[in-house]
């Protein structure tokens, strides 16, 4: 899975936290803190379609959505970073080290309901 950029984890965080497909001019409003041209907007969602993590509709103007959730994103990372892993399970075991009590409790608790 390609990763993103800083302005295209920004753009995506907005498509993630949307009801539904959102039009460049939306995107480009909630980003007016960065000064960012429509053109711009349009070319951060042509290069993230690209590597499919968006997709548009036929509307006019286009409406774009993400095609994966933040958290279906975020386990394909995790599972793109065990399968580059000499040893899976030493990088496992530092992954669960380095977890909360809380965060063991919950992996216990989805490793039990998995079986």
């Amino acid at each position: 899975m390609a990763s993103l950029g800083e302005l295209e984890r920004a753009v995506m965080d907005r498509l993630w936290a949307a009801d539904g497909p959102v039009a460049a001019t939306v995107l480009r409003d909630e980003l007016a803190d960065r000064g960012l041209a429509l053109t711009t907007v349009h070319t951060v969602l042509t290069r993230l379609e690209s590597k499919g993590f968006v997709r548009h509709d036929d509307a006019r103007p286009r409406r774009f959505a993400a095609v994966a959730t933040r958290e279906e994103h975020a386990a394909e990372l995790m599972h793109e970073v065990l399968g580059q892993a000499a040893d899976r399970q030493a990088v496992l075991a530092r992954f669960i080290g380095s977890a909360t009590a809380g965060e063991a409790a919950m992996l216990r608790a989805l490793l039990a309901d998995s079986d």
